[in-house]
């Protein structure tokens, strides 16, 4: 099959969907694959390193868009949409719940639209997303950190303290994967931490892993607002696959956090899980509002855009060599690729994207059939 790799356009993206390492598995499983010129030059991939993985470089985003199969990392940027074409296979991170505007494009398009966030395993895992949850996790603690500085608009709270000072006080709310390594990072640098979530199961895992270092508690409203109010930091990671995050945050939540305290929403893919957030980029990230510093960048991630490529195409590439192989013979047996599918020949395939921007749901299966 011939599988296009564009160069991303998003503000500040550097990553790009597929690895040099990535090219040399798709071609020795005989697939053509089309980089456009420096996708990768960013973050030291060469287009000299395409080629000698046995890439064919092409000039301009135009050439890519004109191959059956996209692999790309985020969602089509305006510029984008008009390259597309019916029954192209779109395969990268859409979150398309967040915006009905491009959920509407692409449903116009007739793309086959898979969405890395939802994909499956065989434990009902998403691990195309993990990966970057990993790195949006631990990203958020030093961002937020850098945000508690002073010339930032932060209180000049020091996480992690110093001799007779105590500690900076973190609030994750979320115990998945970016909850976990945010709670890991913050408590690396000594920080006091807490972490809220509805899974007893998994509160009782990170009690046993991490010990009395991290305190858990069961997440509910009062809960919230009585450690919201106490927070230098706080990071939301809430994630309902395929859903907009619910607003667990309420704006006089954030109205009685201290002054200069930090609210790094990394829910914001997904619409943000807090009443004052709204989308920021790597350009202009932080804004204030009642009083507390927001982060809401839409990319995390390509912050640090040479390790999460890296682990982005190590987590794909097994997925991308399934689809590649035909695409809707794969989507049809392989119930989690099925799992990522959202739009097929213009009708919306997942329930929950269906629900949110309230589009009528179709089975896949009955469009594959």
């Amino acid at each position: 099959m011939l599988i296009g790799i564009p160069k991303e356009i998003k503000d500040h993206e550097f990553r790009v969907g597929v690895t040099p390492a990535g090219v040399h598995a798709l071609v020795a499983a005989g697939h053509e694959v089309q980089v456009q010129s420096n996708a990768g030059a960013a973050i030291g991939l060469t287009n000299a390193d395409y080629a000698a993985a046995g890439a064919r470089i092409v000039p301009d985003a135009q050439a890519v868009y004109e191959c059956p199969l996209i692999v790309k990392v985020k969602e089509p940027q305006p510029a984008e949409l008009a390259w597309l074409h019916e029954d192209q296979v779109l395969f990268c991170y859409l979150h398309l719940a967040a915006s009905l505007e491009l959920t509407q494009s692409l449903i116009k398009q007739k793309v086959i639209a898979v969405a890395y966030e939802t994909v499956t395993d065989a434990t009902d895992g998403l691990p195309l997303l993990v990966p970057m949850s990993e790195v949006a996790g631990r990203i958020a603690i030093q961002v937020g950190a850098n945000a508690l500085h002073m010339a930032n608009g932060g209180a000049g709270v020091l996480l992690g303290g110093v001799p007779g000072v105590a500690p900076g006080k973190v609030l994750v709310i979320g115990a998945g994967t970016v909850g976990t390594q945010a709670a890991r990072m913050a408590l690396g640098l000594g920080a006091d931490v807490t972490i809220l979530d509805i899974n007893l199961q998994r509160l009782r895992y990170l009690d046993d892993v991490f010990g009395p270092r991290l305190k858990t508690r069961y997440s509910e409203p009062q809960a919230i607002a009585e450690l919201t109010h106490e927070a230098d930091l706080l990071v939301s990671s809430i994630y309902l696959p395929g859903k907009r995050a619910p607003k667990l945050i309420t704006r006089d939540m954030v109205r009685s956090m201290k002054r200069g305290a930090v609210l790094v929403d990394v829910a914001i893919d997904q619409g943000g899980s807090a009443e004052t957030s709204h989308p920021t980029t790597h350009t202009d990230p932080t804004y204030i509002e009642e009083g507390v510093v927001h982060y809401c960048v839409t990319n995390m991630p390509s912050a640090c855009a040479r390790s999460a490529t890296d682990a982005l195409t190590h987590a794909s590439l097994a997925f991308l060599l399934k689809l590649a192989q035909g695409p809707e013979a794969t989507l049809r047996d392989h119930p989690g690729l099925r799992s990522g599918l959202q739009l097929l020949r213009g009708q919306v395939t997942h329930t929950g994207l269906a629900e949110d921007l309230n589009l009528p749901y179709v089975r896949a299966e009955s469009l594959l059939a």
